[in-house]
């Protein structure tokens, strides 16, 4: 580790302090106080300098703590270090990558911590270049904590004050993955490039395993080659340490006609292997290998070989990132071989690659410069939808298959620049005009054949890879963004619950003429109606409480017709088809009922001038080939509920992003854009899914997802009639770290007569209870907490008063709150906010 610089607390707190005053204005970071400096250190920010004055201090705090935050987030790893003393911060993301803790860092001297001993040279480069005032960024390796070395992108910047370079702050970005990626590509290119260049087979497989030997473990590899004509199993190429090269030899029950019979590729660890021998599916021969991995040459479905790579040291292990790059690679070969085999029965007469490009599993051709099709393998015809080579031939790439010009132009451009093309995504079209998202890589080749140079390109559909990354995207979006709406809501029914409270104490001590009900009145209403947004925020957050039953769902779309009919006006038509098979459900009838009332209105505001709503029902069962690309939805059965009108419909963007909270396409003030990220939240809440199918001028249908019970449904049971709160003279303790919500609950369980106890935090609370020689009867407690939270706090209580009762309160609802631990299920609880009657009740109800 490195040598550790040592100082005072309060000289660190000065150079954070200097640090920071010069990011804000601008100037270069000074890591000596500016009475040292004199009047040397000139401005380079129009900004006035940063005092902490009393009136500033606030301001200035909050910027710190900004930049704080920006340092930190950034998912690089960051390191500022003084030249004449040790590293004096890193970022998290320096801490992950490198897997050291922050006091092994901080004070020490960063080169010997990651720098591994061969890269000195390179240090004393950067070093020079740094004093010299100049900033680099290299692509080099650096060393973990543990020692693994591993590929990085170094970006470093001397601070210079007064023309010295007082300290240096670098940028790390691991580029592992990128490295390995382009390793692949290299390597899958090379394989092609060498199956047009080896002279024989031999020759090129030997070049195949040593490529395969810069990807992974490839000591001990072999080829095996069928021939059908024969079934004859004949081993080309053969390299073991500990074997020879077999004979020759009809097929047998080996590893490798395993893989050949089953056409997949097969990672055999000892334990698979025992497994495939005990089920009589493989019969070992020959040295009996650690590991053993094998994928299939193949042509089309055709299996007709196999490369096999083996391990014999416990020190060296496949996995199954190996299989899937040996996978990539034997595609290549597999199209080589059969290439070159057919090139000496065709007694060399097939000069380009005609196999190759006819049976790989990418779209593969040959163009001019220009774009002109010269020609194409069946891969690229079923691609683009066509039937023929004629068909893709007689094209206009520019005009007939790429979807935006530009794009065609930007791909030459690029080829001009770097004399090939590396994994370029571009935008075509198939012959129906649907567009596909391509990666095309190649490169320009001349020939004596052609007038002039052509490019010979690979195209690989990956449509749906990117739709699979999207949906992603968009999920983690909406996680995220419902993560903060329960978040909201939760600290919002805090500040609701003194409202509401009050006001109820309030109304209740004003007469019905008194000049101020009515104004207390309408802060209750105002009050319920905030209730219900937060509400409707712990739906779309899905953290709100449902009553799941067994529902009919044709039973709720009939009872909810009635009130919907004169909702949506005489203008507006609303049709219903309703299949009688139509199955149950398990959901919260009422929050369906809500889904069903949130989608018509929306359909309604839609069709200002009338039209037509049509609410159907049916049993759906969704397999794979249904699903197409909503690959996210769970096969099984399904009982759909779609709400269709036939409005002004919706562009993609605006589909983008209607579930969101609070966005609304509606004129300011007719709506809360909480309407459809209500039915996103109740839906996924109920374990179904939502999909809207939207074209603009031709209407939007909302289909919905239910799963599909078999039970029958339940009835809906009469709600408990309410009954007068009662006090008591109980001992309660009351712990709520919120102030305004614990005064309303102390006043009102005073009022009810009951002797109150009350603590800030879980701390406080147990030292109260300590404190306190007489009998509690009942703890009330908030669930979250700073510290010790309300479970913490009621099990130490519980443990030291076994008699004593537990009410728990939050502003999070009861299956939230249970579904991450935070209390046990079927433990008193009272969601916030609350009225003053309902926690008296309570209190009454848990205390007996």
């Amino acid at each position: 580790m490195g040598e550790r610089v040592t100082r005072s607390r309060s000289e660190e707190l000065a150079r954070v302090e200097r640090l920071k005053k010069a990011l804000e204005s601008g100037a270069a970071p000074a890591f000596l106080s500016p009475e040292s400096l004199g009047n040397r250190v000139e401005r380079t920010s129009a900004l006035s300098p940063l005092s902490l004055s009393q009136s500033g201090s606030q301001i200035d705090h909050a910027r710190l703590d900004h930049l704080e935050r920006l340092f930190q987030n950034v998912p690089d790893g960051l390191a500022i270090e003084p030249i004449d003393s040790g590293v004096l911060c890193v970022n998290d993301a320096f801490l992950r990558m490198f897997g050291y803790q922050v006091d092994e860092v901080l004070g020490c001297t960063l080169q010997p911590l990651i720098v591994p001993p061969e890269r000195q040279a390179e240090i004393r480069w950067i070093a020079e270049c740094l004093e010299r005032g100049e900033k680099i960024t290299i692509d080099t390796q650096r060393r973990t904590k543990d020692g693994v070395v591993f590929d990085v992108a170094v970006s470093s910047a001397p601070m210079i004050v007064d023309g010295k370079t007082t300290a240096v702050y670098t940028m790390f970005r691991d580029i592992s993955r990128r490295k390995q990626a382009e390793a692949l590509n290299s390597a899958l290119y090379r394989v092609a490039n060498i199956s047009n260049t080896a002279h024989d087979l031999q020759q090129f497989f030997a070049a195949v395993h040593s490529i395969v030997g810069e990807l992974m473990y490839a000591r001990n590899l072999y080829i095996a080659l069928y021939d059908p004509s024969t079934d004859v199993l004949s081993f080309p190429y053969f390299v073991d340490e500990r074997d020879s090269a077999p004979k020759s030899r009809k097929r047998k029950r080996g590893l490798t006609e395993y893989v050949l019979r089953t056409g997949a590729s097969l990672l055999a660890t000892p334990e698979v292997l025992q497994k495939l021998e005990e089920q009589g599916e493989v019969e070992r021969t020959g040295a009996r290998s650690l590991d053993w991995m094998g994928v299939p040459l193949k042509v089309g479905e055709h299996s007709f070989g196999a490369v096999v790579v083996q391990t014999y040291s416990k020190s060296v292990r496949f996995t199954e990132r190996d299989k899937e790059i040996l996978t990539f690679v034997s595609q290549q070969v597999a199209s080589a071989v059969e290439h070159k085999r057919n090139e000496q029965a065709l007694r060399r007469s097939e000069w380009r690659y005609r196999s190759l490009v006819q049976s790989s599993v990418y779209g593969i051709y040959r163009a001019t410069l220009e774009g002109k099709f010269l020609d194409v393998n069946p891969a690229l015809i079923a691609m683009l939808g066509y039937e023929s080579p004629e068909e893709l031939l007689a094209l206009d790439p520019q005009k007939d298959v790429f979807m935006h010009l530009q794009e065609h132009t930007r791909l030459i451009d690029e080829f001009r620049r770097s004399g090939r093309m590396d994994g370029i995504e571009v935008k075509w079209k198939r012959k129906n005009a649907s567009p596909i998202t391509v990666r095309i890589s190649g490169r320009a080749v001349s020939n004596a054949d052609e007038p002039a140079d052509v490019l010979e390109a690979i195209a690989e559909d990956v449509t749906e890879r990117r739709l699979l990354e999207d949906q992603f995207r968009q999920a983690q979006k909406m996680e995220a963004v419902g993560r903060l709406a329960g978040g909201v809501a939760h600290d919002f029914n805090n500040l609701l619950m003194v409202i509401s409270g009050y006001t109820e104490v309030i109304l209740g001590q004003l007469d019905l003429n008194h000049p101020l009900h009515e104004k207390a009145r309408a802060i209750q209403l105002a009050s319920d109606r905030a209730t219900t947004l937060t509400r409707q925020l712990l739906a779309f957050s899905r953290k709100q409480m449902l009553e799941l039953k067994i529902v009919d769902v044709n039973a709720v779309v009939q009872d909810m017709e009635r009130l919907l009919r004169p909702l949506i006006g005489e203008n507006i038509e609303l049709i219903t088809h309703l299949a009688p098979d139509a199955g149950c459900t398990r959901a919260d009838a009422g929050q369906l009922e809500q889904v069903l009332m949130n989608l018509v209105v929306n359909s309604k505001d839609a069709m200002p001038g009338g039209g037509q709503i049509v609410i159907q029902t049916r049993n759906i069962t969704l397999d794979d080939a249904y699903r197409g690309e909503q690959t996210f939805i769970l096969p099984g059965h399904y009982v759909l509920l779609s709400v269709g009108d036939d409005g002004a419909g919706m562009d993609r963007e605006t589909q983008s992003r209607i579930f969101e909270p609070f966005f609304t396409t509606k004129e300011k003030g007719k709506g809360t854009g909480l309407g459809l990220s209500t039915v996103y939240g109740i839906v996924k809440q109920s374990g179904g899914y939502v999909m809207v199918h939207s074209e603009i001028g031709r209407g939007t249908t909302f289909n919905i997802y239910l799963p599909r019970g078999e039970e029958a449904a339940e009835a809906h049971g009469a709600a408990p009639a309410s009954r007068t709160a009662a006090g008591g003279s109980e001992t309660v303790l009351l712990v709520e770290d919120e102030e305004s919500v614990r005064q309303l609950v102390r006043e009102t369980l005073v009022s009810k007569g009951y002797q109150v106890l009350e603590a800030e935090n879980g701390q406080s609370g147990l030292a109260i209870a300590a404190a306190h020689q007489g009998t509690i009867d009942l703890i009330i407690t908030d669930v979250v907490m700073p510290g010790m939270n309300g479970r913490e706090l009621a099990d130490q209580l519980v443990a030291a008063r076994p008699d004593i009762k537990v009410l728990y309160l939050s502003g999070y609802t009861e299956d939230t709150i249970v579904s991450e631990g935070a209390i046990e299920s079927g433990k008193a609880f009272l969601q916030k906010p609350f009225t003053l009657q309902s926690l008296s009740r309570k209190v009454r109800e848990v205390l007996g």
